[in-house]
Formats: structure tokens, C-alpha cells, sequence
């Protein structure tokens, strides 16, 4: 009997039957007849160093033993972006979230977009701290160097009694844009990491050939974990896409989209059934696929269960007890509090220019390498104080958890903008101890300077929803300069193309109505979160020493 395509003709029966089998049990726990010889392989996706969230590591490695006390052949595997997220991540960039891993007993793991946030000297360190393996079938080096990573693998073999699957990694062609394009260049700027992006049709020629060559060395089954998400917007490298383009693979397991899927029935290459799943973010589900002894493949989530591992759990403890400490962590000291608002407490940071607003907006700029960084002065709500400063203090100025997004954009777009942001700004920013004019769109700016005139009253026109309409009028905005790489400046160019950094709240999101770039290409989309970035700034650019931001850089002048 060919036994891959046996179980493949109940796959549709088998996942019919299973969302029944789930409904009823609320995806609560493994079934209690489950047989002795059946294979159980656990996945996660996205946690995002949600260490203790919902199910949480404990409660994780409590249901893989309670699925160990069933049948020995139980894998726990993870599908990318485990390691940032939170700040735990970022102080101990992944360390903790690895030993974490290695304690709750994974096997495999992928490498999501931010396992490369924290450069891939470090990745390396991580992928060797690991005790278990990662694998990326379609990540090729082609530098001159050493490969930090280069004990990633394509696929591996497990052998459960007579059965053999396969376990192939796929990571985003995206991962470059996703990250920090930097981190995937030589020290020449020069791309060295090839993720088989250069058409759709080598991304899923080189997947097939791991695929192939998995089958020829006994794989009984495949399985894909990948980081790839589901959506049109992952096209043409979505999890969906892939499947329909490829052949003799029997599950995805799938992140990046924090989609919620039990399990999806994606027809592959010849038409027949693959089951897709993937558990959303935060560990809120645990996933679930079982092949049982006669060869019927399900998937499903498990969205709670209530034991926790004591081992672990003590385990989370100690880290976030040890992660407290760390957070007070000296990573800076400047000679003079970078402030948001003026000696006597009035905010200033959604009005004017600020001392806190250029550094904030210098380090968006630094790390993506932008021409222009625009900040919104709303998403700035500390200050940083005289002396020494810490993660704590760089958490409490930006405690969002944005991403760094990147964007061309035209000098047209780009007088929008600051004509947007200013639209409320008077000639006096304070009455007393109330700020006038402020709004928490006005943008702390970086490579640029320019004039807001309030003798010339806005025309800016927004939509219904208070999205940016345009400018019916004079601007108020004026005599706008863009900074060289030699220190001078040069007049905006209307007609030129730019690069701009901010936030994906801004130039994705739509937020506080900015709509003028959420169309334009994007060279970083979901890079390092925003505290991550103002830390790396710090330590990378300026030494760990605030002092150049005593006194605002007269970027933004008001009469």
C-alpha cells in the first residue's frame, strides 16, 4: 500500500471530523483515548517573549508531559519570532527566551523576521545556546566570511518507531525588509544573505527540492515550519501560495500573520489536501497535529490549560526576577535631562522642537539608515534624566512596542506632512501651565529643518475619519531643508524621492491621519520595536553618552 497517499484521502474526512471533535471540547486538552503509538508534535508560533501570557512556557511544558504519559513520540517544535518583543527580550537580546526554550524541552524551531533583530553575531550565539535545532531551507550565505548562522539546517529526519517525518524550515523572503536590512550586508553594504527571493518560482523551486530530497531519505511525511503568514499581503511567499505550488508535503505549520487556524485545507500543486495551522501570538493557544498509527493526520489548538510544569514555572521566575534587575541597568549617562517639556512642566514635545524629540528622531534615522526619521511627539512620554540612564527609562519614553518602518516617499509627501503635523502650532506654546497648539501628530523630526509661519493660518483638510484630505491653500510649513552626508543642507525637493523612517503606526497604520505614505514602498516594514532601537542607538552610536543633546538642534523654528 503506498502509504502517503492512504492517509493523504482522509485528510478532508479527518479535519471535518476534528473541528467537530474540537468544538465539542472547546479545544481544551488532548483526548484521554488517545493510543500509546500515536506521534503528537506541538508547535507555537509568534510568541513574542510572552513568557507567561495566557498558556505561558510552564503550562507548555505541562501538556507536552501530560502528552509524554501517552506515547513516547511527542516533538515540540516553534515557528519563528520567540525571541523579541518584550523587554525581556530585548536586555538579554533572546538569551533568556532561548534558556527558556531549552527548559520547556523544543526540539525545532525556525527562524522568524526578529530572530534577526539582534544582528546575526548574535543569532549564531542564540542558534549555539540552543538545545535544539533551527532550521531554514531557503537562507543561503554568500559572503566571503564566516556564516555566523551556519549551523542552520534545511530539514531534519525523526524517527518515530517504523515512521520517518520530515521537519523543513522556511523563513520569510521578506526577513531582509522585516528586520534590519543591515544586518544582512557585508561591512561593503553589499546583501549577503539570499533568501531565494528573486522570483516566486525559485522560492518555491528550492523548498521543493529540500521537500524531494527529504522523501528520498525515508520521510514517510513532511512537515513545513514556516514563517511565511497566510495572507495576500505575504504574497507571492504566503504559506497558502506555497502550497499550491509545491507538491508531496502533508502539513504547514505556519507564523508571522499571528493567524489563528485550527486547521485550513490548502489544495497543493495536483490538487490534493494539505493541512494548514498556525496559533495566533502570545502562547494564547497551543497547537496540535497527530498522526495516528493508521496514518489519519489532524491538527488543532488547545486555548487553555490550566497546569503549569513547577520546574518552569519556577524557571519564568527566576528570569523575570533577574530581568527586574537588568531593567535598572546602566545604559547611558548625559550631562542634562532630555526633557518633554520646559523648566516650569509645560509639554513642549507635541508643539516644538525638543531636546528628547531629536534623539528620538536621530535614532530612527541612525538605524535604518533613512534620509529623514519623523517621530510623533505623542509617542514620546518621558524624559530621560540627568545622570545615569536605564531600560527602565528607555522603556517609560517609548512603552509602545512599535515597529521601525521605512518608506520612500516624495518631497511632496513629505511637506504633507510636516504641513499636517503643524497645522495646530501657535506662536506662543504655553499659557501659563497649558501647552497651546499641541497635538500628539506634531513631529520631532531628524535630516531635515524647516520653518512653521502662524501668521498663515492652516488649510489642511481631513477626510471624516480626520485622515489627511490635503492642503487647499498657502503653506505654513516653509523653507524646508533636507540634511547632506557632508553636514550642509539643501532645499526639499518636491519631485525627488526620499527615504523615511517612523514608525509602522505612521507610515502603515494610518496614525493620527497620516495616510500619505501607507501606499509607498517599504524597505524596512517591521523592524526592531522602539525601545529596542533607542537602546541600540545608544550603545552603537553614541557610545553610551546622551551629551549631545543638551540643547535642542534648531530644527524646527516657530514665529
Amino acid at each position: 500500500m503506498d502509504f502517503r497517499n492512504f492517509q493523504k484521502k482522509r485528510q478532508c474526512f479527518l479535519a471535518v471530523i476534528l473541528a467537530a471533535v474540537l468544538l465539542l471540547s472547546g479545544c481544551r486538552v488532548l483526548k484521554e483515548d488517545a493510543k500509546a503509538n500515536d506521534i503528537i508534535i506541538l508547535y507555537t508560533n509568534d510568541v513574542h517573549c510572552a513568557v507567561d501570557g495566557d498558556i505561558g512556557y510552564a503550562g507548555l511544558a505541562a501538556y507536552k508531559q501530560r502528552c509524554e504519559q501517552k506515547t513516547p513520540y511527542v516533538t515540540l517544535v516553534d515557528c519563528g519570532d520567540a525571541v523579541q518583543g518584550e523587554l525581556l527580550g530585548t536586555v538579554s537580546e533572546g538569551e533568556y527566551i532561548i534558556d527558556l526554550m531549552n527548559v520547556t524541552g523544543y526540539d525545532y524551531a525556525v527562524l522568524g523576521n526578529h530572530e534577526f533583530d539582534y544582528g546575526m553575531e548574535q543569532l549564531g550565539y542564540l542558534m549555539d545556546s540552543a538545545d535544539f535545532s533551527y532550521l531554514g531551507c531557503n537562507i543561503n550565505y554568500t559572503g566571503s566570511g564566516e556564516n555566523p548562522i551556519d549551523a542552520l539546517k534545511p530539514y531534519s529526519l525523526e524517527k518515530y518507531g517504523e515512521t520517518t517525518v520530515a521537519f523543513v524550515g522556511v523563513s520569510t523572503p521578506y526577513s531582509i525588509t522585516t528586520s534590519t536590512p543591515k544586518y544582512f550586508m557585508d561591512e561593503s553594504g553589499n546583501l549577503v544573505y539570499d533568501f531565494y527571493n528573486s522570483s516566486a518560482k525559485d522560492f518555491y523551486t528550492c523548498v521543493q527540492k529540500y521537500v524531494d530530497e527529504s522523501v528520498k531519505a525515508g520521510a514517510d511525511y513532511v512537515i513545513l515550519l514556516s514563517h511565511l503568514g497566510d495572507g495576500e499581503e505575504y504574497s507571492p511567499y504566503s504559506s497558502v501560495q506555497l502550497i499550491a505550488n509545491t507538491k508531496n508535503v502533508d502539513v504547514v505549520l505556519d507564523g508571522h500573520a499571528h493567524s489563528t487556524i485550527s486547521s485550513d485545507i490548502v489544495k497543493n500543486q495536483e490538487g490534493k489536501d494539505v493541512l494548514l495551522s498556525s496559533t495566533g501570538t502570545g502562547l494564547e493557544n497551543i497547537g496540535q497535529l497527530v498522526i495516528t498509527q493508521n496514518g489519519m493526520i489532524s491538527t488543532g489548538l488547545i486555548s487553555s490549560y490550566e497546569n503549569k510544569d513547577d520546574q518552569t514555572k519556577e524557571f519564568v521566575s527566576n528570569i523575570k526576577a533577574t530581568y527586574e534587575e537588568e531593567i535598572k541597568e546602566v545604559v547611558a549617562v548625559s550631562d542634562t535631562s532630555l526633557s518633554c517639556g520646559d523648566e516650569n512642566g509645560v509639554r513642549m514635545v507635541r508643539n516644538r522642537e525638543t531636546t528628547i524629540g531629536d534623539f528620538c528622531a536621530d535614532a530612527y534615522r541612525a538605524v535604518s539608515g533613512a534620509d529623514i526619521a519623523l517621530v510623533q511627539g505623542g509617542g514620546i512620554r518621558a524624559d530621560l534624566p540627568k545622570g545615569d540612564i536605564t531600560y527602565a527609562d528607555l522603556l517609560a519614553v517609548h512603552p509602545w512596542g512599535n515597529s521601525l518602518c521605512m518608506a520612500e516617499a516624495s518631497g511632496k509627501e513629505i511637506l504633507d506632512a510636516l504641513e499636517f503635523g503643524s497645522r495646530y502650532v501657535e506662536s506662543e506654546y504655553a499659557s501659563g501651565q497649558d501647552a497651546l497648539g499641541e497635538i500628539g501628530g506634531f513631529l520631532q523630526v531628524s535630516g531635515l529643518r524647516f520653518c512653521i509661519d502662524t501668521a498663515v493660518q492652516s488649510t489642511v483638510k481631513t477626510d471624516e475619519n480626520e485622515m489627511f484630505a490635503g492642503v487647499t491653500g498657502a503653506y505654513r510649513v516653509s523653507n524646508v531643508e533636507v540634511l547632506n552626508a557632508d553636514g550642509s543642507y539643501s532645499p526639499l525637493n518636491l519631485e525627488k524621492t526620499y527615504t523615511v523612517a517612523s514608525t509602522d503606526y505612521l507610515i502603515k497604520d494610518y496614525g493620527d491621519g497620516y495616510n500619505m505614505f501607507a501606499d509607498n514602498t517599504l524597505l524596512i516594514d517591521e523592524g526592531m520595536t522602539d525601545y529596542q532601537m533607542l537602546s541600540n542607538y545608544i550603545q552603537e552610536n553614541l557610545g553610551g553618552n546622551l551629551s549631545a543633546y543638551s540643547s535642542i538642534q534648531g530644527r524646527i523654528q516657530v514665529k
